[in-house]
C-alpha cells in the first residue's frame, strides 16, 4: 500500500556559504578545557580568523581568510604549545582512556607495595628502600608523564595547573627521598622507616617518601581516567551522523549497445547530476530528485515522525533515508557537504561548541591556588632556616606543604561523583553523558518535548474501526468491525507499508487477498471471497465513484483533528468503512508530564504536525505550550527561541533531525529507542522509551552535582585547613600523602551516597 499518508516532502537545508576558508583542525595535547580556551583565544588573535575550539571532540573549527592555509594555522597552535594536523578521513580516534588505563594498572601494582612497606614497619625488609626508589622511579617517570608534560607545556607559556602542583609535589618527594638514600642513614642497609605524624625540628633527614610520590600519580591517574572515559563519547554524535550515509551508489551509465547498465560505485565518486537507483530497503545515496517510480520513503532517522512519506517523479528525497517499496531512480543534486544530512552534522558540531564543563571551576580556582601554594611552601622554607631549624626540618616542612597541598581530592571530585551517579543511573536505565550536563540540569526550568517517539509509541497502530450505515443494509450480509478489520487486513497482506504491516497485525491471520495489485499514489486492490475490494486513500474512493456518509464523514473530521491516517475500504458497491491508523500516546506520558512539572519545570511540545492534531495530542498528556507544524530543520531555533527569552532548555527528543536541537539545549535528553545519532548528540540517554525517566534523570542530575560541590568545598577546605598545619612543622610528610589519600577516601565515599538513590515511584 502507497498512498494512505499525505504527500508533504522534507524540506531542505540551504547550506550556509562564507567568503573565507573554512578549515578544521585536529588538536593533540589538551589536557582540560583551559587548553581549548587558550588555543582558540591565540587563533582568534590572528587578523581575519574566527576560530572555535572544541575539547570535547579534540578539533578546532576555522574561518581563515583565503590568503591563509592550514600550515599557518598548525604553526600559530604549535606556538601555543600543543600539535595539531589536518584530520585523515580513514584515521582512527586515539582512544585517551586506553592509554591512561594502562598506565593506572602499571602504578597501582607498582604502588601498592611502595605504601604498604612505607606504612607498615613489619614489611620493611632488608633493603626494602632501595625496592621501593626503583619502583616509585618507574611511577614517577613513566606513569605520570601526562601530568609532567603537561607541566612543561603550560610553564614553557608562563600558565600553571594543577598538574604543576602534581609535578613539583612528587618531584619535591622524590628529590628529597633520593637525597636521603644517599646523605643520611636512611640508606643504611637495615634501616627502618618510622611512622610519625609530627616532625622534629632537629630531625637528621632521615626519611623517604616514594610512598607519597606514588599515591599522588595513583589517585590522580585514577581520575585522569575515569574523566577521560566519560569523554571519550563527546564526539560520536557527529561519527553516528556520517555513518548513516550510504557507503556506495548504484548509478546508471551508457552501455555498449547504446542502452543503460546499473553500475555501483563508492559513494565518495558519486557526482552532482548523476542518476542512481534505490531499490525497496536501500537507502538513497545522497539528495536528489526522483526521475521514476512511486514508492514509500522511511525518513524516521531525519524527520523522527513515523509516517512515511509518498514520493514519485519530481519529488525530492533525502540521502540516508529508506526506500521501503518501490524501485527508484533518481537525479543527485547535491552530494558531501552540500547535503542535508551534513548540514544537521553541522548544526550538531555548532551546538556542542562552547558547552560549559564544571571541570573549568577547578582549572580556574587552580591558577590562583597552585602559586599561593608555592610561596607558601617557598616561605616555610625560608621562614624554618631563619628560625634556626636543621635545613632537613625546613625542608621537609616545605615538601609536606607540597604533598598535603596536591589536589587529589580535587581531581577525584568530580569523576568519582559521576562515575557513582552514572553508574546507579545506568542500573535506572538513565545513560548521564559527563559533567557539564550536571551543571546545566541545576537550573533547567523548560523542558521541550518531541512528541513522535517520546510521548507517543513512534509506530503505526489501528486505533479504531469504523463500520458505514450502508454496509448494514438489508442489501447486504451484516459486517462487524472485526470483520471489516479481517477485510483490510486480507488486501493488505501483500504490501509492505508499515500503514498496511500496522492493519495486518491488528487482523491477525487472515487469508491474503488474492489478484492482489499495487495503486502507486492510491492503495491496493485484491479479491476477498470471489468480490474485488479496494484499500486506500479517499482519492482512491473517489476515483471509484465511492463518498463517505454522514458518519464516516464525522470519523474522518475527528481523524483530521488528531492526526490520524485513515483507510478506507470499499467493493464494487461502495464504501463499507474505514480503519484509522495512528501513532499513540504512551501509557506512561502524562504521569511523566506531571512529574516534570512537579519539578518545577514547564513541559512545552514540539511536533511536525498540524495544530489541531498537535493540540489534541498535547491535551491527552497535560501540556499547554505547543509548537506546531516545525519543520527538521527549524526544532533548534525554537530551542534557540526559548533560551533567548531567558529559559534554561532541556530537549526530550529521538530523531537524528533532533541531534541539534538536543545539543544546543541546556540539557539534551534522548530515547534510548530513538537512533544513534540523536543519543550520540544527548547529554543524557534514557534507556527505556519511557518518559517517567526524563524525570528521574534531572532528579538524578541535580543528586549528583550537589554531590560534586560538596566533594569541591571540601577538598579545597581540606587544602585550607591542612596547609598551615603543614607550614607551622607538625605534619610529617608521610602522613602528608596519608592525609591526602584520606581526603581522596572521603571524597569517594560521599559519591558513593549516590549509589542509593531511589526512583519515587
Amino acid at each position: 500500500m502507497t498512498a494512505t499518508t499525505g504527500t508533504t516532502e522534507p524540506t531542505r537545508i540551504a547550506p550556509e556559504r562564507d567568503l573565507r576558508n573554512s578549515i578544521e583542525l585536529d588538536i593533540q595535547g589538551m589536557t582540560c578545557a583551559s587548553c581549548a580556551a587558550r588555543i582558540e583565544k591565540k587563533l582568534n588573535k590572528v587578523e581575519g580568523v574566527q576560530a572555535s575550539v572544541n575539547y570535547a571532540t579534540e578539533k578546532a573549527h576555522i574561518l581563515a581568510p583565503e590568503a591563509m592555509g592550514a600550515d599557518d594555522l598548525i604553526k600559530v597552535v604549535e606556538n601555543t604549545g600543543y600539535g595539531a594536523s589536518i584530520p585523515e578521513p580513514e584515521a582512527v580516534p586515539v582512544d585517551r582512556a586506553a592509554q591512561l588505563r594502562t598506565r593506572l594498572i602499571v602504578s597501582i601494582v607498582l604502588s601498592v607495595p611502595v605504601m604498604a612497606m612505607a606504612m607498615i614497619p613489619a614489611l620493611q625488609f632488608t633493603g626494602w628502600q632501595y625496592v621501593s626508589l626503583v619502583l616509585a622511579l618507574v611511577v614517577w617517570l613513566w606513569a605520570g608523564w601526562p601530568f609532567h608534560k603537561s607541566t612543561l607545556v603550560n610553564l614553557r607559556h608562563g600558565a600553571t595547573t594543577m598538574d604543576t602542583l602534581i609535578t613539583l609535589g612528587t618531584t619535591a618527594a622524590m628529590g628529597w627521598s633520593i637525597y636521603a638514600l644517599g646523605f643520611t642513614h636512611a640508606g643504611d642497609l637495615g634501616f627502618v622507616h618510622p611512622f610519625e605524624f609530627t616532625l622534629d625540628r632537629s630531625m637528621s633527614g632521615a626519611s623517604v617518601y616514594f610512598e607519597a610520590a606514588v599515591a599522588i600519580i595513583t589517585f590522580l591517574l585514577l581520575g585522569r581516567y575515569i574523566e577521560a572515559r566519560s569523554r571519550r563519547e563527546a564526539g560520536a554524535a557527529l561519527r553516528e551522523l556520517l555513518n548513516m550515509g550510504a557507503k556506495q551508489a548504484v548509478v546508471l551509465r551508457d552501455g555498449p549497445d547504446g542502452g543503460q547498465v546499473e553500475v555501483e560505485i563508492p559513494i565518495e565518486e558519486l557526482a552532482v547530476g548523476d542518476v542512481f537507483v534505490v531499490r525497496p530497503g536501500q537507502k538513497v545515496a545522497t539528495d536528489g530528485v526522483v526521475l521514476t517510480g512511486n514508492s514509500a520513503i522511511d525518513a524516521a532517522m531525519i524527520t523522527g515522525e513515523s509516517v512515511p512519506v509518498e514520493v514519485g517523479p519530481e519529488s525530492t528525497v533525502v540521502g540516508a533515508t529508506i526506500n521501503t517499496s518501490g524501485r527508484l531512480t533518481v537525479r543527485a543534486t547535491a552530494i558531501g557537504q552540500d547535503t542535508q544530512l551534513a548540514h544537521i552534522a553541522r548544526l550538531v558540531e555548532q551546538a556542542q561548541t562552547g558547552k560549559t564543563q564544571v571541570q573549568r571551576l577547578a582549572d580556574k580556582i587552580s591558577g590562583i591556588f597552585v602559586p599561593v601554594v608555592l610561596a607558601i611552601a617557598l616561605v616555610t622554607f625560608i621562614a624554618w632556616l631563619i628560625a634556626g631549624a636543621s635545613l632537613s626540618f625546613a625542608v621537609t616542612s616545605a615538601v609536606a606543604v607540597l604533598i598535603i597541598a596536591c589536589p587529589c581530592a580535587l581531581g577525584l571530585a568530580t569523576p568519582t561523583a559521576l562515575l557513582a551517579g552514572t553508574g546507579r543511573g545506568a542500573e535506572l536505565g538513565i545513560v548521564i553523558r559527563g559533567p557539564e550536563v550536571l551543571e546545566q540540569a541545576h537550573s533547567i526550568d523548560t523542558v521541550v518535548l518531541d512528541k513522535t517517539g517520546t510521548l507517543t509509541t513512534g509506530q503505526m497502530s489501528v486505533t479504531s474501526v469504523t463500520v458505514a450505515d450502508d454496509a448494514r443494509t438489508a442489501t447486504r450480509e451484516s459486517l462487524p468491525a472485526e470483520q471489516l478489520l479481517a477485510l483490510a487486513g486480507a488486501l493488505e497482506s501483500n504490501s509492505e507499508h508499515p500503514i498496511a504491516r500496522a492493519i495486518v497485525e491488528a487482523a491477525g491471520q487472515v487469508e491474503p487477498a488474492t489478484d492482489f495489485e499495487n495503486l502507486p499514489g492510491f492503495g491496493v486492490r485484491g479479491t476477498v471471497n470471489g468480490v474485488v475490494h479496494h484499500a486506500g486513500n479517499r482519492a482512491l474512493m473517489q476515483q471509484q465513484g465511492h463518498e463517505p456518509g454522514p458518519e464516516l464523514v464525522a470519523a474522518v473530521n475527528r481523524a483530521a483533528d488528531e492526526g490520524a491516517t485513515l483507510v478506507f475500504v470499499a467493493d464494487d458497491r461502495g464504501l463499507l468503512g474505514l480503519v484509522e491508523v495512528q501513532d499513540t500516546v504512551k501509557p506512561t506520558s502524562a504521569a511523566a508530564v506531571r512529574e516534570l512539572r512537579d519539578l518545577g519545570l514547564e513541559p512545552v511540545m514540539l511536533t511536525g504536525d498540524n495544530e489541531h492534531a498537535a493540540r489534541a495530542m498535547a491535551a491527552k498528556v497535560g501540556i499547554d505550550k505547543v509548537h506546531a507544524e516545525v519543520l527538521p530543520s527549524h526544532k533548534l531555533d525554537v530551542v534557540r527561541e526559548l533560551q533567548s527569552q531567558g529559559r534554561r532548555v532541556a530537549m526530550v527528543g529521538d530523531g537524528v533531525n533532533d541531534a541539534a536541537a538536543l545539543t544546543q539545549a541546556d540539557l539534551g535528553m534522548a530515547m534510548g529507542s530513538g537512533t544513534d545519532a540523536a543519543i550520540a548528540a544527548s547529554d543524557i540517554t534514557l534507556m527505556q522509551s519511557d518518559l517517567l525517566l526524563a524525570a528521574d534523570a534531572v532528579r538524578l542530575s541535580r543528586a549528583t552535582l550537589k554531590t560534586i560541590r560538596v566533594n569541591l568545598f571540601w577538598a579545597f577546605f581540606y587544602n585550607v585547613i591542612a596547609i598551615p598545619v603543614a607550614a607551622l612543622g607538625f605534619l610529617n610528610p608521610m602522613f602528608a600523602a596519608a592525609a591526602m589519600a584520606f581526603s581522596s577516601v572521603f571524597v569517594v565515599g560521599n559519591s558513593l551516597r549516590l549509589r542509593a538513590f531511589k526512583r519515587r515511584r
